[in-house]
């Protein structure tokens, strides 16, 4: 009975869920961190409902996580409005609704693999016999794999996650389309089966709606088509040609957001300047160190600190280069040589060509400013375990006559495995405990950059301990003496231990970075008033004011020094102005 029970669906989906919760079980409390203050904490935009039915109130909010991203990943956005919506800011429920999209990605990925083995060609295929276990243990170790945790606990990164579940859902629709008995005579052609190619077509909308890396979707779905059907090559194209329309979704989203497609440097570049031709040589190492990580994931971190690779003839680049060469090339030489005899290597091929279709939108020619993000790898890493599992079956099939117990000691393994990366993801998810325990991992492991000396420097500036913060803003200075944010949290450090002059030092230096920044102007001028240069003080405040008309502070700061200059007319208009604003 217990034998039975081990090859049920059912118990196999009791077993991805239980090693998820597992996994898991220690992020319900994770806090807030990073991109989730701005996306969540304080975004007006997923606090009203409203801004759902009529998307064009979104428009006044020009930051960067206001309209622009709201209009490209609406749904994930209407993920989060809907928690908040239930739970406010109680991070619990925002990591239940997570670790429910990554639980329900796993169980996609068994289905996808079990429908692979109802394909034609696999259907005959000698290894469709462990095909429970091939799907089995590639849904298990995608879902306790610790690489995954970034697009899993850190909760903006649900749009990752959320877009990988689409992902799988449309291609699991259309196959189950293709395997109609009724399908041969046109997507059209009968009320059973039209719904899932319906379906399908629909849900890549919504993968597209969700993020950008959907877009590579549609010929995700023609690869699948062209290594695991048959037919006539102008019918299968037909199929596909309403998949391949919705490619028109995002670059319509970027005309509707301002972004012209006419200036395609500017659309198709997030938030760097960095080249195009560098970030491209640059990516052929980081997708070896994606690969690294799924066999060896140690020393993972939020913000790495990557070098930029300038010469294709760098020995990292080249070798890289001809590394994964040889990897696609496998990938395509597997099919042609072997799809008839040895049908099942189409599953070999599938994984190749999956990883490097998924990961084309953020690792080719599209610069965007973190280089490498462990998140990136949530869908792609889908592709490796197919493969890595498929071909672990294939060497139990071909030696089982001679080994008995081949078999057994392969399924033991691979249970010994997903129980040590279940412990290693549950020890990564420990670091996301609090922001400090985060931030200080970050820079034990990324010494030379300094986003995470800042970070760390505002764990201690918010709990008051400024004495302890300042190491931490002056170190980042050193690193990065352009870094203004670090000047201006340094200086307000400086503020709270009442030293003035130290304040002026540095805010100066900030202002002269980032001039526009009203915040810098008010510390400034406060900083100039207590040092009793009146003058200097009013000169700044009343700037503050022209940026931002509406900030409280800089209206009651600048009355308060009208005042000491004896300008009560104006101190009393600019004070009472001060407190009838929302902040004060």
């Amino acid at each position: 009975m217990i034998k039975n029970l081990i090859h049920k669906p059912l118990f196999h989906f009791l077993i991805i869920a239980l090693f998820s919760l597992i996994a898991y079980s220690n992020t319900f409390n994770v806090p807030f961190h990073f991109d989730d203050k701005k996306v969540i904490v304080e975004n007006s935009i997923i606090k009203d409902l409203g801004y759902f039915t009529s998307p064009s109130k979104a428009k006044e909010f020009k930051e960067h996580y206001g309209y622009h991203t709201f209009k490209s990943r609406y749904v994930g956005y209407l993920t989060f409005a809907l928690n908040y919506k239930v739970h406010g800011l109680d991070v619990t429920g925002y990591h239940i609704v997570n670790l429910l999209i990554h639980i329900t990605t796993a169980l996609l990925l068994y289905q996808l693999v079990i429908l692979c083995f109802m394909t034609p060609f696999l259907a005959r295929s000698n290894i469709k016999k462990y095909s429970g276990q091939i799907a089995f243990f590639s849904a298990l170790l995608f879902a306790c794999h610790p690489i995954q945790t970034e697009a899993v606990t850190y909760l903006w990164q649900r749009v990752a996650s959320l877009t990988a579940m689409f992902y799988l859902l449309s291609l699991i629709l259309y196959i189950k389309w293709r395997l109609s008995p009724d399908q041969g005579r046109g997507p059209l052609s009968s009320a059973r089966s039209f719904p899932f190619y319906l379906l399908s077509i629909i849900t890549v909308i919504i993968a597209m709606k969700t993020k950008q890396t959907a877009f590579t979707l549609p010929a995700a779905i023609a690869m699948y088509e062209f290594i695991f059907f048959d037919g006539k090559v102008k019918k299968r194209l037909l199929y596909l040609i309403p998949f391949a329309l919705t490619m028109l979704i995002i670059p319509l989203t970027l005309i509707d957001i301002g972004k012209p497609l006419g200036n395609l440097t500017e659309a198709t570049r997030v938030l760097t300047d960095i080249s195009r031709t560098d970030y491209l040589l640059t990516q052929f190492r980081v997708l070896v160190t994606y690969i690294r990580l799924i066999f060896l994931p140690i020393n993972q971190n939020l913000d790495y600190d990557y070098p930029i690779y300038t010469s294709f003839l760098s020995i990292g680049v080249f070798t890289s280069f001809i590394f994964l060469a040889a990897l696609f090339s496998s990938g395509v030489y597997l099919f042609y040589r072997y799809r008839d005899s040895v049908p099942h290597t189409r599953l070999i091929t599938f994984g190749i060509l999956w990883f490097f279709i998924t990961l084309s939108t953020e690792s080719s020619i599209i610069p965007i400013s973190n280089l490498i993000c462990e998140y990136r790898m949530y869908l792609p890493s889908a592709g490796v375990f197919i493969l890595l599992v498929t071909g672990i079956f294939m060497f139990v099939q071909r030696y089982e006559s001679r080994h008995k117990t081949i078999g057994t000691a392969a399924v033991c393994i691979l249970v010994v495995i997903a129980v040590v990366l279940t412990g290693t993801t549950y020890a990564r998810n420990t670091v996301w405990n609090s922001e400090l325990s985060l931030w200080s991992d970050v820079i034990k492991k990324s010494p030379g950059k300094a986003r995470g000396y800042n970070n760390v420097g505002m764990c201690y500036f918010k709990k008051k301990n400024y004495i302890k913060a300042i190491p931490y803003f002056q170190k980042a200075i050193e690193i990065d003496p352009f870094h203004d944010t670090a000047l201006s949290n340094l200086g307000l450090s400086y503020m709270r231990e009442g030293k003035p002059g130290k304040v002026i030092e540095i805010l100066r230096e900030a202002v002269k970075i980032n001039p526009s920044n009203n915040l810098y102007h008010i510390t400034l001028g406060i900083a100039y008033f207590k040092k009793g240069f009146i003058d200097d003080s009013i000169l700044h405040l009343k700037y503050a004011v022209e940026l931002d008309p509406s900030n409280a502070d800089a209206h009651y700061n600048l009355g308060i020094a009208y005042g000491a200059k004896g300008m009560n007319d104006l101190a009393y208009k600019e004070m009472m102005l001060g407190m009838s604003l929302p902040g004060k």
